[in-house]
């Protein structure tokens, strides 16, 4: 087995693993911001609660409470944006294994001698090819839309 080929294998084996690491890391992330959602849902619910129910209270508490209240939104706002730039991730490292996947499937017909593939091997390559265009367009849509996301942001 030649030491090219060897490293490549090694190579693709040490991204494989580095897209899984990054998976198992935004699922955790996500699991978090959904706790994270309940409690700050319980605190919201208590603190509108509080400012339905006390009609006598003075209206510095009152305003505190709505500050928390407020406070609770943005920090909701922003935990409901990270989750989406997480989901964005997910469906980005979806994209870069089927990418993966179809170039492993068009090196084995590449390297395959031309005199010997059947008119089957060449559609099917071009098939290979078709779909890993259409992978490579949706991860540029991807991009663009993080891009657009940013600049929204800023």
């Amino acid at each position: 087995y030649p030491t090219w080929k060897r490293t490549l294998t090694r190579r693709a084996r040490e991204a494989q693993m580095k897209r899984f690491c990054k998976a198992q890391a935004i699922q955790r992330r996500l699991e978090e911001i959904e706790v994270t959602f309940r409690e700050l849902e319980q605190q919201g619910i208590k603190l509108e609660k509080l400012l339905r129910d006390e009609d006598g209270s003075p209206a510095t508490q009152k305003t505190q409470w709505m500050n928390q209240l407020l406070y609770l939104v943005q920090k909701k706002n922003s935990l409901m944006s990270e989750e989406s730039d997480l989901m964005i991730a997910v469906q980005e490292l979806k994209l870069e294994e089927q990418q993966w996947q179809l170039d492993q499937k068009l090196r084995s017909y590449m390297n395959k001698e031309e005199s010997l593939k059947t008119p089957e091997d060449r559609a099917a390559e071009q098939e290979i090819l078709v779909q890993l265009l259409e992978v490579v367009n949706k991860r540029n849509v991807l991009i663009h839309i993080q891009e657009e996301k940013r600049l929204s942001e800023l």
